[in-house]
């Protein structure tokens, strides 16, 4: 212990003594992240994931969905390791747990079995664990918006090189993931409502409360746009249009061919191809209308992904939804909704789903890519055989925990309802519009939690609208979904003095905030238990309905 100085030791325990409830959470969550790495070394495989590591290898951008995460592949591609890449995700999931708590706590003054409370769904939930595990993009793209969140948050007025700083790290989101595009729109709106002056009156101090509000709006914007127009010259280069991708407009048209009807649209002759003569209510899920054989777009030339079908499907999906809005919006609404389900079911289809859970052997690595030698761009990144190495009892322990222990869609609707009333009362209290100092205070007095309320929506509700909901969707929307329900407990909150008529409302109490713990991790198995089978549908009670339709044969 002399090697390490007094004075770091003595922090060392202050930090410890001052957060020993979020210690005590901290230590089994990284537990279960160590088994995970034991039991299925060193990686799960999505679908998807061998198109970021080929991509990753070749360094060619991928046009079905932005690059960024491969970048990040390459960055640690000298080291040959799929375990380094997996263990950096599952250090971001806790580091996104860790914001939540730091600026639940200590940034706003909740009580400390509140900021634990609920930055228990990213430490525990096992589907979330499952995500970090994934050579996918996800926890890459939720560490980078929840990190941008926080710079905005720990700053009581944000300055311009703040706001710089979160546009920068939102601009990185969105060439990890496309979702982060419009989040661009939900931070310039807080910032806009953040920064605003109050009603005090004109002069000086007005003057310079605007120009804040200018320059660091700009700074944001400025910021946020330098990855993501670097990104699309790269593209340029490579595909000869200045874009992220060659998709938004089929991932569109899936989205509304689950209603569109020919019949209702004038469509030019060009469009015409795009249609098709089975009925509404016998079409499968929207992204059959991508990868399924019979699917309309195979009727123009290959690449699929390429200008041309990506312009005309985009074409038809606007005349689509201009022709029926309504269905537009009750497929959305329904998409969304599934958000909000207490049980899952096998959605889009039980391959799918199956590949979001803990399995009993390796998804199969196609021969694809064949580089440097080796068989595949996946085997030549790990310079070895790739697939996923399935060690019990490590593996069973984490499989049967992710059956059991995860966060149902309805609880995730409460949290959501909470950091909503949080917000709402706290503009009432007030008795202010957002934006507008309190009486004596002439700083702004928006309530924090609506920044990353606005956040979790946003990720739930694109997606429906764009192409199609997906579990994994929900679980980079949940995190900030707590923190606002969190913030709604800070100090000097309705929900804080709420909490303190009922004992509550200082630090964890023996029958108070150990309670309320404890009963979020046993509500999370019991709303898990018997709803997620640990092996997929071959081995457990999934609810697999109509969304496992097969394609429907075109009568046209």
């Amino acid at each position: 212990m002399r090697v390490v100085p007094a004075g770091l030791r003595r922090a060392a325990a202050r930090l410890l003594t001052e957060n020993k409830l979020f210690a005590a959470a901290l230590v089994p969550a990284l537990l279960l992240r160590v088994d995970a790495e034991l039991g299925y070394r060193w990686q799960s495989w999505f679908n998807d994931s061998f198109s970021y590591v080929a991509s990753a290898v070749s360094l060619t951008l991928d046009p079905t969905r932005p690059s960024g995460y491969s970048v990040y592949l390459r960055l640690l591609e000298p080291f040959h390791s799929y375990a380094l890449v997996t263990i950096s995700q599952h250090v971001m999931g806790i580091l996104v747990a860790v914001m939540i708590y730091a600026l639940a706590r200590h940034r706003f003054g909740a009580p400390a079995w509140v900021a634990v409370l609920f930055s228990l769904p990213v430490l525990y939930d096992g589907f979330e664990i499952q995500l970090e595990h994934l050579i996918m993009a996800d926890t890459l793209f939720l560490l980078l918006v929840m990190a941008a969140v926080t710079l905005l948050l720990w700053s009581p007025r944000p300055s311009w090189r703040v706001c710089l700083l979160a546009g920068l790290l939102l601009g990185l989101s969105a060439v990890v993931r496309a979702t982060g595009l419009p989040l661009l729109a939900v931070f310039a709106v807080y910032l806009l409502i953040r920064l605003a002056p109050g009603r005090s009156g004109a002069g000086r101090r007005d003057w310079r409360r605007w120009s804040r509000l200018v320059v660091g709006v700009a700074a944001c914007g400025v910021a946020f746009a330098l990855p993501v127009v670097s990104y699309e010259g790269w593209y340029d280069v490579q595909h000869g249009e200045f874009a992220m991708s060659d998709a938004t407009g089929i991932f569109l048209y899936s989205r509304v061919m689950t209603f569109a009807d020919c019949s209702r649209m004038q469509l030019p002759v060009d469009l015409l191809p795009l249609c098709t003569t089975v009925p509404p209510d016998q079409r499968p899920v929207a992204q059959a209308y991508i990868w399924a054989e019979d699917s309309p777009l195979n009727r123009f030339p290959a690449p699929k992904f390429s200008p041309l079908p990506n312009k005309l499907a985009e074409e038809f999906a606007i005349k689509a939804i201009e022709a029926q809005p309504l269905a537009y919006a009750r497929v959305v609404f329904d998409d969304t909704w599934h958000a909000f389900a207490w049980t899952r079911t096998a959605f889009p289809n039980a391959a799918t789903y199956d590949e979001y859970l803990f399995g009993y052997h390796s998804l199969s690595v196609p021969p694809r890519d064949p580089t440097g030698g080796y068989s595949s761009a996946m085997a030549y990144y790990a310079q070895g055989d790739p697939s996923t190495v399935v060690v019990n009892p490590f593996a069973a322990a984490i499989r049967i925990y992710e059956r059991y222990i995860w966060l149902p869609g309805t609880v995730y609707g409460l949290i959501l309802l909470v950091g909503l009333c949080g917000i709402v009362l706290a503009l009432l209290a007030r008795g202010t519009t957002p934006g507008t100092p309190a009486r004596g205070d002439q700083s702004p007095r928006t309530p924090p939690g609506l920044l990353p309320w606005l956040c979790s929506v946003v990720l739930i509700v694109v997606p429906a609208a764009t192409a199609e909901f997906d579990y994994r969707y929900v679980l980079t929307a949940v995190p900030f979904a707590c923190l606002a329900a969190a913030l709604a407990f800070g100090s000097d909150t309705p929900g804080r003095r709420w909490l303190a008529r009922r004992g509550l409302g200082g630090t964890v109490a023996a029958n108070g905030g150990a309670v309320a713990v404890s009963g979020t991790v046993t509500g999370s198995a019991a709303g898990g238990a018997g709803s997620v089978a640990g092996g997929g549908l071959g081995d457990g009670t999934v609810e697999a309905g109509h969304d496992q339709r097969d394609f429907a044969p075109d009568s046209s």
